[in-house]
């Protein structure tokens, strides 16, 4: 079953021949091209087992426990008949797969041009679904097939609590990787057509694909038998969120809330772009959350709790973390996350920009810039990576400053790179900078004043 995937995924579509290199051309691999089945066969078992192996677990594993050699088992596993139909129930839908509730069914392309397949001209889709999946594995294995299949980048992690993915490519590409999502019985009556979240870009905003297995599909640190997402908050629909906050702010202004809006996100993600009135936690990662939530409970208690992050997934754990510490009274969240209330509140109550976990970085709704360049001051929301190799974290600096040459997160890292520059090639200093010395891991709220304020 790997093999066939693996095959299949390396298919040219049959309306971009001629561009892929001519007209004879069924697959190419490797910067190869291949006009018959045996050659194509050959070439997979010869150079890509490891890849098969790692995919699905099977085939290779099961060749070298009886004393095969991974190239040879790989081999063996090749299909001697040709290239598995897509839907052919004894190939990828058959009894091959050991759960019947995924099917690795891939798109028939070959009505599509190969242009259209791999335009620059496309978008990026964010989404995810929680549900129980008993071979991560196998969905695993399907998923970096599919993505192959459709020339889509990103990254897509699956656990057995679901899946979560971000990727990219052509109008044509993400269309059909939506619709055959949405056929996989594994998320029927669960992920509909809404649930994908969509933005212009394409496959160039991911430098590649990265496709896994995790524990956990959004980071959080927490075991997900432990806090599990079926514990989850309220979801409000972007209309009743903005009424939530809009009677938030007027009450706050007041100094009369009994809620908290609470961004779940990281520090670098609100910077640059936030709903009004705020509590927007300054720790790095979403995996500080819960220690976050430990330190700050008095902040949370008796008080209707107004979550939101990106595309809603944070929102799924984090809720059920708090709801877990019995001190709310209530806990909301955001469905869709900013990204669906922006796509009907662009001039709402969120400002600046929406932070992405892409080559973008970020993309925008409204004209608003709430942050500032790290070195002068000046209105500045375009990230890049710091120029110091020991560190990469992200940093605002703006064109006049970036021209001076200062291009590091903070002084400290500024001077660091020249010293790294000038050491002997492999040697590296400890990440370590004025940014993270200077922020405490989790920080502790001294928040009503604050609150209140921020309110105003």
């Amino acid at each position: 079953q790997a093999f066939s995937l693996f095959v299949k995924a390396k298919e040219v579509p049959a309306a971009g021949l001629c561009s892929a290199g001519g007209e004879g051309v069924r697959w190419r691999c490797c910067r190869q091209a291949f006009e018959e089945l045996p050659g194509i066969h050959k070439h997979v078992a010869l150079q890509h087992a490891g890849d098969i192996g790692r995919q699905a677990g099977l085939t290779t594993d099961a060749g070298q426990q009886a004393g095969l050699p991974a190239k040879q088992a790989a081999a063996e596993a090749s299909p001697s008949s040709g290239p598995v139909p897509v839907g052919d129930a004894d190939g990828l839908n058959g009894h091959s797969c050991s759960t019947p509730e995924i099917t690795c069914t891939l798109p028939d392309t070959r009505r599509v041009s190969y242009d259209d397949l791999t335009s620059k001209v496309g978008e990026v889709l964010l989404y995810y679904c929680y549900c129980e999946v008993k071979d991560p594995e196998k969905l695993c294995a399907w998923q970096k097939a599919l993505c192959q299949h459709l020339h889509l980048t990103g990254k897509v992690r699956v656990a057995s609590e679901g899946i979560n993915g971000t990727v990219g490519g052509s109008k044509v590409a993400t269309s059909l990787y939506i619709e055959v999502m949405l056929s996989q019985p594994l998320f029927k009556d669960i992920l509909c057509q809404e649930d994908f979240k969509s933005s212009a870009g394409g496959a160039h905003c991911f430098p590649d694909l990265r496709v896994g297995v995790f524990k956990e599909i959004v980071p959080m640190g927490i075991d997900p038998k432990i806090v599990s997402y079926k514990e989850t908050g309220i979801h409000l629909s972007p209309q009743e969120f903005h009424r939530e906050v809009e009677q938030y702010l007027s009450q706050t202004s007041q100094g009369q809330s009994d809620t908290v809006l609470l961004d779940c996100r990281n520090f670098y993600e609100s910077k640059i772009g936030h709903f009004q009135g705020c509590l927007a936690p300054d720790i790095r990662k979403f995996s500080y959350f819960p220690s976050y939530v430990d330190e700050n409970l008095e902040l949370f208690k008796d008080k209707r709790v107004l979550m939101y992050c990106t595309g809603g997934i944070r929102c799924e754990r984090g809720s059920a973390y708090l709801r877990s510490k019995a001190v709310c009274r209530e806990v909301y969240q955001l469905k869709g996350g900013i990204h669906k209330y922006l796509e009907e509140f662009p001039d709402g109550f969120y400002r600046g920009k929406l932070f992405v976990f892409d080559d973008r970085y970020a993309i925008c709704s409204n004209e608003d810039i709430i942050s500032a360049c790290r070195y002068c001051g000046t209105l500045w929301d375009q990230y890049k990576l710091c120029s110091s190799q020991h560190c990469r974290q992200l940093v605002l600096t703006c064109p006049s400053c970036h021209n001076k040459g200062l291009t590091a997160c903070c002084p400290v890292c500024q001077e660091k790179e020249l010293k790294v520059t000038s050491r002997p090639s492999g040697q590296t200093l400890k990440e370590e900078c004025e940014c993270t010395r200077r922020r405490p891991r989790v920080p502790i709220e001294r928040v009503s004043q604050r609150m209140l304020d921020a309110g105003k």
